[in-house]
Parts: structure tokens; C-alpha cells; sequence
């Protein structure tokens, strides 16, 4: 059964009022790309707790019914809300199976460190990656597939550290991604935590396709039992970051170490004062326009 996508631009600050007139309207589901990657529709950055992460512009890809009338759409869109912007509105016909083959195109195989890739659940390993870590991922359940800058931060991260007995809290989990990642590097147990119920469900669903389930819990941020942890990673927006940073410091155990992502360069200086309060040999890391601070937690 084909489907009507309609294609539309639009800035952060206007997200939510689009996306609700959208809904309102019949969209069946709304997906955010960064505009400034769209064509490839590979900036998948990974939903953040109590945060929305949203680049500075957005492409919006809304859901229709094939039978709808695009012409009718547009009136409706604007009548909704004059203030829209529908000088990029496009429209095309998407098959059923077009939304996994094309995440398939563009969506290879990665490396990140020396010794972790991520794989389509139904790709073959390149021959190089025959003796490597492998997460695989379910192109269904894309919330985070570690082609997004602040994602690849963390693995390149947790690929060089030694998790071998240790348990491992991923704060904002997303897919699961980094949890499994640290599951498959040797971390004998991971907790994930994101406020995305079904953030929530594509984690378990891919953490058991990557025969780790058992090893892994997840929770709502207000279910998340108390604890601390060796080895923390959060990657969620920095203002999110900032307003968390006593909560993710007490998660942390005395020499633990945590790793920060989602911040912008830029927005880097303020989080390291901030979690300088409770964190030693800080370091800012930078890939593109983001930024990853690691440290360790003082006694």
C-alpha cells in the first residue's frame, strides 16, 4: 500500500506548532531530519530525557494517506495556522517497503575505535570486522543508528575503555545503542534510561536481537532505582545536561567515569565549570559542530 509523504522546512522554534497541525490534519507519523543533511536522511540524533533534540533547522516528513489530496493539504496547513511556512512543501509517493530499503542505502556498516562496528540487523559483516564487536541494529527502530556526531562520540568513547565486569548506565538511551555497545565490549550489565516509552522498546527489541537482553533493564526517569555506577553516559541536549548534572553526578561512583554528549560546540565551557564541581581531568572532544566532555568522579 503506497503512501503520501509531504516534505517541509521549518526552524526549531516552530517544530511543535507544525508537527501539532500535522497531527491534527491526518499525518500518520512526523520524522525530524536535520535540514542541512535531509538528502540523506542520515542526522538521526537520539531523542534526549525530558528534551527534544532539534537542530537549528529542520526537514519534517509527514505521513498521509494516499488518497489525500496534496492541493487540499496545503489549504488546510495554512488555514491552521497562517504563520506556517509552505514555500518548501513537497510531495512524493512512498511504497511500503521504501522507508527500510532506503534506510538500507544509505545506512552501511561503521567502525567507531579500534574495536566496535554497527551493522543493519540483516547485513553481512564486511571481512574486516570478522574478529570486531558487533551491534547490530533493527532499521525499524532508528531512534539513534550512530551516524549523528554526538552518538559516534560515545562509542569511539566506549570503545576505549576497559568494561569488561562493570555495569554501565546509558542516560537517554534512545535506541540503545551505546548500551549495547558497552554489553557487547565486555559490561556485565546496563541500565537504560529515556523518557520515550517506545525509546523503551526499541531498546529491548534490539538488545534482543543482539542476544543481550538478558543483561539489560530500562526504565522511565522516574522509575530508575537509585544507584551508582562505574561507568555513566549521557547523551542528551546540553540545556538538559545542565539542568541534570547534580542527578547524573550522583549516579556516578567515586572514580567513575562519565561521558557527556548532544552539546554544541560552544555551549562546552559552561558544562565544564559546571561539572567541575564534581568531576576531575575533564576533557572537551569535538567532531563537526559537536562536543563529548569526559571526567572522573572524585572521592
Amino acid at each position: 500500500m503506497p503512501w503520501l509523504e509531504l516534505s517541509l522546512r521549518c526552524r526549531a522554534a516552530d517544530e511543535s506548532r507544525l508537527e501539532t497541525a500535522l497531527e491534527e490534519l491526518g499525518a500518520l507519523s512526523v520524522s525530524l531530519l536535520d535540514a542541512a543533511d535531509a538528502e540523506n536522511e542520515k542526522a538521526i540524533l537520539e531523542p534526549g530525557v525530558g528534551e527534544l533534540p532539534l537542530w537549528p533547522e529542520l526537514t519534517m516528513l509527514a505521513l498521509f494517506e494516499a488518497d489525500t489530496n496534496p492541493d487540499l493539504l496545503l489549504h488546510a496547513i495554512e488555514a491552521w495556522d497562517e504563520r506556517i511556512d509552505l514555500a518548501s512543501a513537497q510531495f512524493r509517493v512512498v511504497e511500503d517497503q521504501d522507508w527500510e530499503r532506503a534506510w538500507m542505502d544509505q545506512y552501511q556498516p561503521m567502525k567507531f575505535g579500534e574495536r566496535t562496528w554497527i551493522i543493519p540487523w540483516n547485513m553481512e559483516a564486511p571481512p574486516e570486522a570478522k574478529d570486531a564487536v558487533i551491534v547490530r541494529l533493527d532499521p525499524g527502530l532508528a531512534f539513534g543508528s550512530g551516524t549523528h556526531p554526538t552518538t559516534a562520540l560515545c562509542l569511539q568513547w566506549l570503545d576505549g575503555l576497559d568494561l569488561q565486569g562493570k555495569t554501565v548506565l546509558d542516560f537517554g538511551c534512545g535506541s540503545g545503542i551505546l548500551a549495547l555497545a558497552a554489553l557487547k565490549l565486555g559490561a556485565a550489565r546496563a541500565v537504560g534510561v529515556d523518557n520515550d516509552p517506545q525509546a523503551l522498546l526499541a531498546t529491548v527489541d534490539n538488545a534482543e536481537r543482539n542476544g543481550v537482553g538478558d543483561r539489560l533493564a530500562v526504565y522511565m526517569p522516574a522509575d530508575e532505582p537509585a544507584a551508582r555506577y562505574p561507568v555513566v553516559v549521557a547523551n542528551i541536549l546540553a540545556v538538559a545536561l545542565d539542568q541534570l548534572a547534580e542527578t547524573l553526578a550522583a549516579r556516578v561512583e567515586a572514580n567513575g567515569v562519565i561521558a557527556l554528549s548532544g552539546i554544541l560546540h560552544g555551549q562546552e565551557d559552561a558544562l565544564l565549570v559546571r561539572y567541575a564541581h564534581w568531576f576531575d581531568h575533564l576533557q572537551a572532544v569535538r567532531l563537526d559542530d559537536w562536543m563529548r566532555i569526559t571526567g572522573r568522579r572524585r572521592g
